[in-house]
């Protein structure tokens, strides 16, 4: 793995409170449904952290697991070491995203978060949020909802690693286009703030792999791409690739 400079959580500047009621995020963060007192009690605990830069790490399997984090702008990658000591990325985290829920029971974090871009993230103190959950129902069940989403996240990642290399790229692509809409952005046009090495990494294929399929879905019309900017211009084709049969195998990494 690279050597990157490393700012400790202990380190990191935090800055006043946050208005989670004026938040453009709101719709789609944690506090999504939750009524104006439970808000006003959840804006007490959470507070905004210093930007991160590109590469920079969020926390580190070396740091106690104290906060959940959810992305305010930017883009982080979650990534861990295999017994080689290479870099494998298991997710990437956009706005609105809570960061940390895996590590939930846990004394340190699984892995590390680093930055894709400049980043933003609110801090929320895990025993404070605890404490709230305890208090008021809908904090405990939005947590809940979204700790089953991450399992069911999980199982469909699981699914899609048997399946082919077109098949992986168009899910992902796919996944980004539902995730960035949920939040309150285009679905068919946005950035792709990961790198094709970092894709390939996540996906389990190689960087021409990568290259060569996005290259092959500008030609056939489903994509437009300029630099890491995407455009999906046909998505019921993409989607109903996920359930075609497999290419053959020269097709695949």
């Amino acid at each position: 793995m690279s050597t990157y400079r490393y700012i400790s959580p202990s380190a990191a500047k935090i800055n006043a409170p946050i208005a989670c009621h004026n938040c453009p995020l709101k719709h789609c963060c944690l506090p999504l449904g939750l009524d104006r007192v439970d808000i006003e009690e959840f804006e007490h605990i959470i507070k905004q952290r210093k930007p991160l830069h590109k590469n920079e790490y969020l926390f580190r399997p070396v740091d106690p697991m104290q906060q959940l984090y959810t992305v305010l702008s930017g883009t982080l990658k979650h990534c861990y070491l295999d017994m080689e000591g290479n870099e494998r990325i298991s997710d990437f985290y956009l706005p609105g995203e809570l960061v940390g829920l895996d590590a939930i029971g846990a004394d340190y974090y699984r892995g590390y978060a680093q930055a894709l871009d400049t980043t933003t993230v609110c801090s929320i103190p895990l025993h404070q949020l605890e404490e709230l959950a305890g208090r008021f129902p809908h904090i405990r069940q939005r947590l809940l909802n979204l700790l089953s989403r991450q399992i069911h996240y999980s199982h469909q990642n699981l699914n899609h690693s048997r399946e082919n290399a077109e098949q992986r790229l168009t899910a992902f692509l796919l996944d980004l286009s539902a995730r960035y809409g949920k939040c309150g952005r285009s679905a068919t046009r946005f950035s792709l703030p990961m790198s094709r090495g970092e894709i390939a990494n996540y996906l389990g294929l190689t960087g021409e792999t990568i290259s060569r399929l996005l290259s092959r879905y500008r030609q056939q019309g489903l994509i437009e791409l300029q630099g890491r900017e995407i455009q999906l211009l046909h998505l019921p084709a993409q989607a109903a690739i996920l359930s075609s049969n497999p290419l053959p195998a020269k097709h695949c990494a």
